[in-house]
Formats: structure tokens, C-alpha cells, sequence
């Protein structure tokens, strides 16, 4: 981190807002969304204000050595945004207590003040960070690949036929 990320420090952003971002393209494969408004999606929203607080952290990180995490966020979606307006977004950094930071974000259209949230994110070593999850992963594959059981090796005196072809199916 460098000595100029203080709090205090504002950034603007503006995204205009495509048909994409809005509910029914959300989570495709749910029925529910699929016949919601074509709106600003508040998860899209939530997307948005890590998109500006990570735009304006680049110029006071070791980016992209050192990156950020969104780590909490409360928000208010006080007001309906249609696909083609444009979401202006205000951050101000609030806090720097070591590696945590917190922000205020508040966000209009150009009609109404659609937003007011905090968020908080947590400064990260992208290359530690990145070797951890791999890890999770790693293990988590390792310990369900075999639907949970311990595993089998190969033997010459296997079963032959439909049951060594479930066996293989079902536990290599």
C-alpha cells in the first residue's frame, strides 16, 4: 500500500447502464428473474460499487501485485434505474485501519439518487491469495472426486463386464 491511500481520497464513476445488467439477465437460469422489470439488478449495483472502489485503489496499491477483496457491504436501493440511463457513482474512502478500508458510495441516474451503501475490502497479496484458493480447490476436488469414498486402484482380478464398467464410472 502506498502512503497515499488515506481516507479522505473521493473517486467518481459513471457506467451507463446496459439491457445485460439488468434482473432478468441476473441468474439466466432462474424462471423467477426471467419475468422481473429490466432495471438496474441490485447484485449488478453491488458489482458496480467494487468496480469503482477497486478503480480507485489501482492508483494507491502495488497493483496489480497487491489488490483488494470486497469483504462487507450494506446498501439501499432506493430507486429504479431502466437499461440506457447513466449511474453516477461516488466513492470516498471512510477508513484505513492497516489492511481494511471502508467506503461511503452514493449513486444517482441523473433522475433520482438510486443509492446509498458502505462497503468494505481488505488489501490482499494477489499472488498468496491466488495460491490459497487454488489450494481450496485442490483439496476439495481431491476429497469429493470420488464421491466421498476412499480411493480404489485397479486390480488384474476385477470383475468383468457391466460391473467393472459402474465401478469404473462410479469410483475412478
Amino acid at each position: 500500500m502506498k502512503d497515499s491511500l488515506k481516507p479522505g481520497l473521493t473517486f467518481a464513476f459513471q457506467y451507463t447502464v446496459p439491457e445485460n445488467k439488468t434482473v432478468p439477465y441476473l441468474f439466466p437460469e432462474a424462471p423467477e428473474f426471467q419475468v422481473m422489470p429490466n432495471v438496474l439488478a441490485t447484485g449488478f449495483m453491488v458489482g458496480l460499487f467494487e468496480w469503482a472502489c477497486i478503480k480507485m485503489l489501482t492508483a494507491h496499491l502495488d497493483w496489480p501485485d497487491e489488490q483488494s477483496v470486497g469483504t462487507g457491504f450494506t446498501l439501499k436501493h432506493l430507486a429504479a434505474t431502466p437499461s440506457g440511463l447513466t449511474v453516477n457513482v461516488k466513492v470516498t474512502l471512510e477508513k484505513v485501519e492497516g489492511k481494511k478500508l471502508s467506503f461511503s458510495i452514493v449513486a444517482d441516474d441523473g433522475v433520482d439518487k438510486i443509492s446509498e451503501a458502505t462497503h468494505e475490502r481488505f488489501v490482499i497479496n494477489a499472488e498468496g491469495f491466488n495460491k490459497k484458493v487454488a489450494k481450496k480447490r485442490e483439496e476439495v476436488f481431491e476429497k469429493f472426486s470420488n464421491f466421498g469414498l476412499p480411493p480404489r486402484t485397479l486390480k488384474a482380478e476385477r470383475k468383468t463386464g457391466i460391473n467393472q464398467a459402474v465401478d469404473l464410472i462410479f469410483f475412478y
